[in-house]
Parts: C-alpha cells; structure tokens; sequence
C-alpha cells in the first residue's frame, strides 16, 4: 500500500483578489466576537442616548416657542373662535414633555445617525466607508425635508380638510392629545419617506440597485407605494393616504435620477449570462 502524502500549506491555491483593490476588507478593523457586538451596540445606545438627554434640556429652554410653532397648522385651520381644548389635568403638561422628546431626538439626529454608522462600518469594505459622511449628510437631510413637508404642507392640508365638515349643528373643536398624536405620527412617517433617495444613493454606489432597474418596476412600485401608503397612514381615510403616497412617487421619480447619476447603468452579467 503506497501512502499518499497530505498537501501541505504550500499546494493551497492562493485566495482570488477582487478587481478593485479598494473592494477589500478593512484589516485594521479586525473580527468581532458576538459579545464584543453586542458590547458595541450597546455602546452606541448609551450615545446616542445621552445625546437625545442634552437635546431634551435644549428643548425645554425653547419650549414655549416650539409649542407654537407645531400647532399654528391646526390654529391656522379651526373655524374663528373656535379653539383646542384638553380633557384630562395632566393632558397639557404631557404635550410639553412629549415635544421636548421629540425635540431631542431631532436635535440629536446627526449624531444617532453617526453612530449607527459607527456601528456597521466594521463590516464594510474600505471604499464602503468612505461613505460614511454622505450617510450622516443625506439621512439628516431627508428627515428635516420629511419634517418640513409635514409641517408646511401635509398636515396643514389635511388638518383644512377636516375642518371643512364644521357646520352649524357640527363643531369641530379637536382635542390637543389627538392633535399632538396624529402630527407626531405623520412627522415620523414622512422622515422614513423622504429617506428614500438616501437609501437609493447608497445602494447604486455600491452597485447593488441601478436606474433600469427602478424604471423597468416602475408598476409595481406604484402599487408597493400605495400599500405602504395605506398601512403607514395614521387615520384611515383616502386623503391622508394620497398625501402619503404623492410625495412617495414624486420621490421615486427622484431617486431613479440619483441612480442614474450616481450607479452603474446596467448591473453585470454573471458567467451564466
């Protein structure tokens, strides 16, 4: 019986190199255990953390102004005369502290944004994060855009178009917690809208999504919107959700620009093809 020796280290075939050279993992940033992970993630929390306690504290320094400002839409569509009014002793008091809330976790949003970027650039490529700087620019943006959206256009219109129904024998006297919960939903909901062409910009970068792509599913995004639309909304009527689903299209028309611009016309062919 002849014995075959094993191969040794030096008969295994050397690892392929990527094209890119870029296209490599970064070596300085080394392998995570799971509980080094979750030591990580739990690091970034106690930031970002921290981070919304000092924009509450700047909040609560402005809070009056910020209170007027979120409700002079609503102001601005009640009949003359007519004013909102709050049913439970501790309703007002409540108001203020969910807007300080809410306050800080704007105020704080670059920095939140920051550390999720912290937090899964390890795992990139190096050419991967040197997007880290249009990630935290381009999601801060979207979010203030989705609020300002909601603010001056969305939630003024559909706040007039409730107010429409008051008639003599019905008057339309809104309470200030359902006011306050409906704006505070609807500006959630239009900050993740308007991170779509964010989220495009980052996948055609990394040639993942392609401009054909978007328009060649240009039906069945339309219909994906409008779903969305109808689960996202916060009331259940059909102008709400157009206004949900507008700025959606309008927003996807934009993003196929961006993934003209800044990805790969076509995605490659693979050996098969």
């Amino acid at each position: 019986m002849t014995l075959v020796p094993f191969p040794g280290p030096q008969s295994a075939l050397p690892a392929p190199r990527p094209d890119d050279p870029e296209e490599t993992p970064d070596p300085s940033s080394g392998a995570m255990s799971f509980l080094e992970h979750l030591d990580e993630l739990r690091k970034r929390i106690v930031h970002s953390c921290i981070a919304i306690a000092v924009g509450v504290v700047a909040g609560f320094a402005f809070i009056q102004n910020i209170v007027d400002f979120i409700l002079a839409p609503t102001r601005s569509a009640l009949p003359p005369g007519v004013k909102m009014i709050y049913t439970q002793p501790g309703e007002a008091f409540s108001l203020y502290v969910q807007i300080a809330l809410i306050m800080g976790i704007v105020v704080a949003a670059p920095y939140i944004m920051l550390q999720v970027w912290l937090f899964i650039a390890p795992g990139l490529y190096v050419n991967e994060k040197k997007l880290a700087i249009p990630f935290v620019l381009l999601t801060t943006i979207g979010f203030l855009l989705g609020a300002a959206f909601n603010h001056y256009i969305a939630f003024p219109f559909m706040m007039a178009f409730f107010a429409s129904f008051n008639a003599p024998e019905l008057a339309f006297m809104p309470k200030l917690d359902d006011v306050f919960g409906l704006y505070t939903k609807m500006l959630l909901g239009m900050g993740i809208v308007f991170q779509m062409p964010a989220v495009v910009f980052f996948l055609a970068k990394m040639k993942i999504l392609t401009a054909w792509f978007l328009i060649s599913n240009l039906k069945y995004a339309v219909l994906i919107i409008f779903v969305a639309a109808a689960v996202i909304t916060p009331s259940g009527d059909m102008m709400t959700q157009t206004i949900f689903a507008a700025p959606m299209l309008g927003l996807y028309v934009l993003s196929i620009g961006i993934a003209w611009v800044v990805g790969p016309k076509r995605v490659k062919a693979g050996p098969a093809d």
